[in-house]
């Protein structure tokens, strides 16, 4: 093989790769929600995201070596804006899961990335699969159920929502300077803006042995793991790409929850489930280079 062959290996592989590591945080993200909601109880959403927040932090802070970034002043702005990000998307998606369904959470939510894939798109087929992970989350989306949900939950869900839309903006930005070491120093803002909240909700109790062995395996699959992966897609992925991609995480989260939780799905639930999963598979075969 020439070097010119390898050179384009290594391109093709790049892609795949992203993909792989988004679906890789996706599922570790929705179980550790799982767990998560284990310790509501406890602690509350708040106290939670504190816990899972503050764990991914320590555990990436050593991992990436953070005090090694150097983040210029052009960098920082962004830098506290991911981190702000960071801090609401999980504080008012932990809120919304004290309230209603991790499927219905998971696919409220996804209005924020959906609306981005939407308004970066530029190719007629890239609105195709948009629009057709846009039908597979209104199938599968509880709204459409005989239970009701809570309006609050749907609103902090959609709040989630915004919130990752900036997530997904920011964190390109910052990763295309500091790479994975953005992930750590972006959680260790979130961490710090979110603690005063936290421990108003829980107080002392955050620290006691067993709370805190639970929070290590919530922050390891909710934070560290998925948000590690998650910076390698962010920096190889167009954002229309990403966006549609992440269309499977609803997806992701029914099953969870169908499994772990007692959660069932309906037929037109599973109906969304196929529509959701064409648009993966044709974003996944029609993404171009970033």
């Amino acid at each position: 093989m020439t070097s010119r062959d390898h050179d384009l290996a290594g391109r093709g592989a790049a892609p795949l790769g992203a993909v792989g590591a988004l679906v890789g945080a996706m599922v570790s993200i929705q179980y550790g929600a799982t767990l998560a909601k284990g310790l509501f109880a406890t602690c509350g959403p708040e106290g939670t995201t504190v816990l899972r927040l503050a764990v991914g932090a320590v555990l990436l802070g050593i991992l990436m070596r953070a005090w090694r970034a150097r983040p210029s002043q052009r960098c920082l702005p962004a830098l506290i804006g991911y981190g702000a990000s960071l801090a609401a998307m999980n504080l008012l998606f932990y809120m919304a899961l004290d309230s209603i369904p991790l499927g219905a959470a998971s696919a409220l939510q996804f209005a924020g990335p959906l609306a981005l894939a939407t308004l970066s798109s530029r190719r007629w087929v890239d609105l195709a699969w948009i629009a057709a992970a846009g039908l597979g989350l209104v199938l599968l989306s509880p709204l459409r159920s005989a239970a009701p949900l809570d309006p609050r939950g749907v609103l902090l869900a959609l709040g989630a929502g915004a919130a990752w839309a900036f997530y997904i903006v920011l964190g390109r930005r910052v990763g295309r300077e500091l790479g994975v070491q953005a992930t750590a120093i972006g959680m260790l803002v979130a961490t710090a803006l979110v603690l005063p909240l936290g421990f108003r909700e829980a107080g002392p109790g955050l620290l006691e042995p067993s709370i805190l062995a639970s929070a290590l395996a919530v922050g390891v699959f909710s934070s560290a793991l998925p948000f590690s992966l998650e910076m390698v897609a962010l920096t190889r992925l167009p954002a229309r790409t990403y966006g549609t991609l992440t269309s499977m995480e609803p997806v992701i989260g029914a099953l969870l929850g169908q499994a772990l939780l007692g959660e069932t799905l309906t037929p037109v639930q599973w109906t969304g489930i196929l529509a959701i999963a064409v648009a993966v598979l044709g974003t996944a075969r029609t993404a171009g280079s970033p």
